[in-house]
């Protein structure tokens, strides 16, 4: 009988909708720190907005690869204009088209930047490369 007590109160739990469940482990749905990089763009964009977010894509994706798949980075690219997405031009005081790195730990972003000097170096594919990979790199310590 003491053996058939507990499964009889098990079957009567999972008949009544009770769901019993065990304890989650210490840091089992903490997601590590990590960085999220957003490419932020308008609805119209011209031929330099488009190499803005090529060359973006290309300094993360491809200097990144391990981080992008450990999930210590991702990286977003976001229409501003589309319905949900304009509280980021007051979270980042976005105007104009944008490189932004933001670290997140505990679920909270703690820090973040803006890569600004993007629109210096989009005629130099190699100088913007270098500094997208630099800033990411930076931030990526201290995720």
């Amino acid at each position: 009988m003491k053996r058939l007590f507990p499964i009889l109160l098990a079957v009567a739990a999972l008949s009544s909708g009770i769901i019993l469940s065990l304890p989650a482990q210490a840091g089992e749905d903490a997601k590590p720190a990590h960085v999220v990089a957003y490419y932020f763009h308008g609805s119209f964009r011209c031929p330099t907005c488009h190499k803005l977010e090529q060359y973006s894509g290309e300094a993360i994706e491809t200097n990144f690869k391990d981080a992008i798949a450990s999930g210590r980075l991702e990286y977003k690219v976001v229409n501003v204009e589309d319905k949900g997405n304009e509280h980021y031009g007051n979270d980042y005081r976005l105007y104009t088209k944008s490189l932004i790195l933001s670290l997140v730990k505990d679920g909270k972003e703690i820090k973040w930047i803006n890569l600004d000097k993007i629109w210096e170096y989009v005629r130099n594919k190699e100088m913007f490369i270098d500094y997208v990979k630099n800033g990411v790199a930076d931030l990526l310590k201290e995720a």
